[in-house]
C-alpha cells in the first residue's frame, strides 16, 4: 500500500542512529525523510503538518486493531480523532502529506524548475499562486496528479472502512450491559469536543528535511536532462492560467481540478526551491483550503450534536462512526463537492 510505504518512511525512529543509505539506482522514487539536526528543519510547515498526517493515520490503524470494552475505549477513540477536527489541523496535514506524495514525481518538479529557471521564480509563482489549474499544465504533471488521486481515495478508503467497523460496533454493543446503561457523562463529552483543539498532536515532526531519490543532486532523475531537452526543443513552455479561477476564492467550480491544483502547487512551490518569505506564504496559504476547512467543520459540529442527542454509550460508537470517519472520508475524497 502507498499509504504504509509512506508512514514506514516518515516515521522518527528516537532510539536508533540514522543510518546512511543510498538511494536505489532504478525503480519508483520514494519518500525519504531523514532525521537532521539543523534547526532549519523545525521550520518546515509542510513536513510538520505532513508528520501530523501521518499520526493520524497511526490513530486509523490502531483503532482498527482494538477492541471496544468499555465506555474509555470509546471516549479515547472520539477524543483522538476529534483533537484532528479543530483549527483546520487535518485540512492542512492531509494537504501538506498529498504535495509531499506530489514531490516524488521527479519528472513534474524537473518541468517546474526548467519554466522557473527560464521565465523567472517570481512569474512562475504568480502562476502557481493565482491559478489552481496552472500546476496542472505542466508536461509530467498528470503522473503526479494520478500518483496524488491514488493516495488520496486510498486513504479515504481506509478511513470510512474504519467507519464502518465502529458503526457495526454501536449494534453490536447494545448487547453488553455497559453499553445499555444511560450515558451520564455527556456534559464531560461535549466539554471534551470543545476543547479538542487544545490537545497536542499524536505526532509532530519539526525536525525532517527531504530529499529526492534520482540524480546525485537530490532534485529528481530527470535534472540532468533539462539543459538537452531545452536544446533540442527550445524554450520550456509555459503553462497558460486561466484568469476565472482563484484559489482564494470559495471555489464553486470542479473541486477535483482545483484540489488537485493546490496539492501541485504547493509540491511545485518547494521544488523552485525560492527562500523568500513571499514562498513561506503562499505555501501557507495554498494549506488552507476552504472546502476542506468548511467540510471538517460541519463533521465537529455534527459529532457534538450526535454526542448531545445520545442517550447510551453505544450510540457514541455510532456517533464516531458517521462523524468523526465517514464524514470525514468524504470530506477529504478527491471529487469533494461543495456542502
Amino acid at each position: 500500500m502507498i499509504l504504509a510505504s509512506l508512514i514506514a518512511a516518515v516515521l522518527f525512529v528516537q532510539d536508533a542512529e540514522p543510518e546512511t543509505t543510498e538511494p536505489p539506482a532504478t525503480g519508483t522514487p520514494v519518500l525519504r525523510l531523514d532525521a537532521v539536526p539543523q534547526p532549519a528543519g523545525q521550520n518546515d510547515i509542510v513536513l510538520q503538518s505532513a508528520g501530523q498526517y501521518v499520526g493520524y493515520h497511526r490513530v486509523i490503524g490502531d483503532l482498527r486493531d482494538s477492541t471496544i470494552d468499555s465506555g474509555d475505549d470509546l471516549d479515547v477513540a472520539m477524543d483522538s480523532l476529534s483533537s484532528y477536527l479543530a483549527d483546520e489541523r487535518l485540512a492542512r496535514a492531509w494537504l501538506a502529506y498529498a504535495s509531499l506524495v506530489a514531490e516524488q514525481n521527479p519528472q513534474y518538479l524537473d518541468d517546474v524548475r526548467e519554466v522557473a529557471d527560464y521565465y523567472g521564480a517570481a512569474a512562475a509563482i504568480s502562476g502557481l499562486m493565482n491559478d489552481p489549474a496552472y500546476a496542472t499544465a505542466f508536461r509530467h504533471s498528470d503522473d503526479a496528479s494520478a500518483t496524488v488521486l491514488g493516495v488520496i481515495d486510498e486513504d479515504s478508503d481506509e478511513i470510512r472502512m474504519l467507519g464502518e467497523q465502529y458503526r457495526q460496533a454501536a449494534y453490536d454493543l447494545q448487547h453488553a450491559a455497559w453499553a445499555q446503561r444511560v450515558a451520564r457523562d455527556r456534559e464531560t463529552r461535549l466539554s471534551a469536543l470543545s476543547a479538542s483543539g487544545d490537545r497536542p498532536l499524536a505526532l509532530s515532526m519539526d525536525v525532517f528535511a527531504t530529499s529526492f531519490v534520482g540524480g546525485e543532486d537530490g532534485l529528481g532523475a530527470a535534472s540532468s536532462e533539462i539543459a538537452s531537452l531545452a536544446a533540442v526543443s527550445g524554450p520550456p513552455r509555459m503553462p497558460s492560467t486561466s484568469t476565472n479561477l482563484a484559489i482564494t476564492a470559495d471555489l464553486p467550480y470542479e473541486p477535483d481540478r482545483v484540489r488537485v491544483g493546490r496539492i501541485l502547487s504547493i509540491a511545485a512551490l518547494r521544488a523552485i526551491g525560492d527562500d523568500s518569505t513571499y514562498t513561506d506564504q503562499a505555501v501557507s496559504q495554498l494549506l488552507s483550503d476552504p472546502l476542506a476547512r468548511r467540510c471538517l467543520s460541519w463533521a465537529r459540529i455534527n459529532m457534538a450534536q450526535c454526542v448531545a442527542a445520545g442517550h447510551f454509550k453505544y450510540e457514541d460508537s455510532f456517533c464516531i462512526a458517521q462523524h468523526l470517519l465517514i464524514d470525514v472520508s468524504d470530506c477529504l475524497q478527491a471529487s469533494q463537492s461543495q456542502r
